[in-house]
Formats: C-alpha cells, structure tokens, sequence
C-alpha cells in the first residue's frame, strides 16, 4: 500500500487574510469576526466566545474570573472541531509514527514469521505458519494490525512523511480524540473494503488507507475554512495516479480509508455545535458498523 507523499500546509499556514474589513479572532486570526470581548474588547470568533450576563468574553477574561457564572471548563480553548487545543498539537501523530518505526524494526529482526502472523490476509495457506490463516478464520485482528506494518524501507519513508506531513495540521485542527478516531476508522474501512475486493490469498499491509483518511478529511477541512482547494485537488489527483498506475499497491485501502476519511471529516468540522460530539462519534460508529457489516459478509463468502 505504498502512498506517495504528499505535504498540504495546515490551516495554520495558508489560511486568507481577511478582506471585508473585519477583524481576526484574536485566537485564529485566519476566522473574522464582528463580536468582541465586552471586558478587554478584543475580537473574538464562535469558537472562542463565551455568554456572559452581558454579551460574550474571551478565554483569557472568563479563566480571569469574570463572574460569568460557567464551568471552568468553559473557558477551555477549543478546535474548530470542538476539541481541547493541546500544548503540543502533533503529539499523537509522533506517538503513531514512533508506533510503525518499531513494528518495522520488529519485522526486520524477526522476519516474515511476525509480519505473515498480522498483515491483512483473507484466507489462505502460509507455509512460515504452516496453516490456514486470515480474517476468514477469525484472525479479525489482522484489519488493524496490518495498518502498522510496512513491505520495505521506501513504503514506511513515504507513509511516514506523508503521515507527518498530513497528520500533524489535522491533529491541530481537530484536537486529539478526534484525530484518533478519524485515523483508526479510516484505516479500518481501508483494511475492510481490501478484504472484500482482494484475492483471499493476496497480503496486505500499510498505513496508507488510515493516511488517505487523513487526507479526505483534509480536503473537507480545508473547504470548510474555504481556503484555495486546488493545492488538495492536485495533490489528491497525483496520489490517486500511483494508486491505480503503479504496480503491488492495494488500491483498495486507499479508496476505503479515503472515503471513511470524508465521511468522518464533514461530521468533525459541519456537525452543529449543539449535538457536535454526538454527531461527530455517531458518524465513527457508523462507520465501523460498516466495517463490520462488509468483514461478515466476505468471512461468509470464504468460509
């Protein structure tokens, strides 16, 4: 599942300046905004204001003791997704990366034995294991094992830079239990539409569907905060080229996770700021619930 890489620029980094006259948010300047903080006056955006007796106040003012009479977590900054904005913004994307250097590691001191035991396998014989193996045998655990195993140097170079490049302003965007979510289902959906359409003795493996989920969800935020889309565009367009034109790629993970990415990237960013967690996880379950649907569905097909 070798992906090229690809390196959108995070919100942070090519979002337009404001052209009606109004001002930034002082907390994202790239969002404008005609409300301020009736304490310090300073411009804020939907994100960031919070109701007081009279009007709206910054995080800065509330977590000042205004006397707004909230929680004290109402004044915790949050994402455009509604997730809590993290000191480090790229740490789950370091800790997922750090995550498939060792597996790789791991596959390189032990060889095929580990790597045949949890790539993505539909059913087949494997003579390092001497059986049968494969989800269809109720190996289920090889839909998510598989995203953190790479076939050589170059296919974990090119997943991890795209990862870095993709995964790092995403998970500033979002906020970390969303990210999280979003890379794992999208995965699964890559990992469960390539054991439907697959050959049953054809193995897999990679972080590419997961990183296309990403990218999905990249292109959706992106249009969101309107900004240029025909950097994605392009870039979208020349990943799908070496998906389908280059040789021993799993096309089908790419496209699963991509759309399991889109899917779940319109909830994050559009879903109402009323019912957003809600409508945000419910999206993820739904998803994984067609996961499960397409696994039970082949495993009946190959058992």
């Amino acid at each position: 599942m070798d992906q090229a890489p690809g390196s959108p620029q995070g919100p942070e980094d090519q979002g337009p300046q404001p052209t009606q006259g109004l001002p930034g948010c002082y907390r994202h300047p790239d969002r404008e905004t005609g409300i301020r903080c009736t304490r310090c006056e300073r411009p804020i955006c939907p994100e960031c204001m919070v109701s007081a007796s009279v009007g709206f106040q910054c995080p800065d003012c509330v977590r000042g003791g205004s006397g707004t009479g909230h929680r004290p977590d109402a004044a915790t900054p949050r994402t455009l997704a509604g997730g809590t904005v993290a000191t480090d913004p790229r740490l789950v994307t370091k800790i997922l990366i750090g995550v498939c250097l060792a597996v790789f590691f791991v596959q390189l001191s032990v060889g095929d034995r580990f790597t045949d035991s949890f790539d993505l396998l539909g059913r087949a014989y494997v003579p390092v294991l001497g059986d049968v193996e494969g989800v269809a045998e109720g190996q289920w655990y090889r839909l998510l094992t598989a995203m953190f195993l790479h076939g050589s140097y170059m296919h974990i170079i090119f997943n991890m830079l795209s990862l870095w490049w993709i995964g790092g302003p995403l998970e500033a965007a979002l906020g970390r239990a969303r990210y999280l979510a979003l890379y794992f289902v999208s995965g699964l959906a890559g990992s469960a539409l390539t054991y439907l359409l697959a050959e049953s003795n054809q193995p897999s493996l990679g972080a590419s569907g997961a990183i296309f989920g990403l990218f999905g969800a990249t292109a959706i935020l992106m249009r969101r905060l309107r900004y240029d889309m025909r950097p994605v565009i392009a870039l979208l367009v020349i990943n799908l080229i070496f998906t389908f034109g280059w040789p021993d790629i799993a096309w089908q993970a790419h496209i699963g996770g991509l759309v399991g990415g889109v899917v779940i990237g319109y909830a994050m960013v559009h879903a109402p700021r009323e019912r957003r967690t809600l409508i945000q996880y419910g999206t993820c379950a739904l998803v994984l619930a067609v996961v499960v649907v397409v696994t039970l569905v082949r495993t009946a097909q190959l058992t």
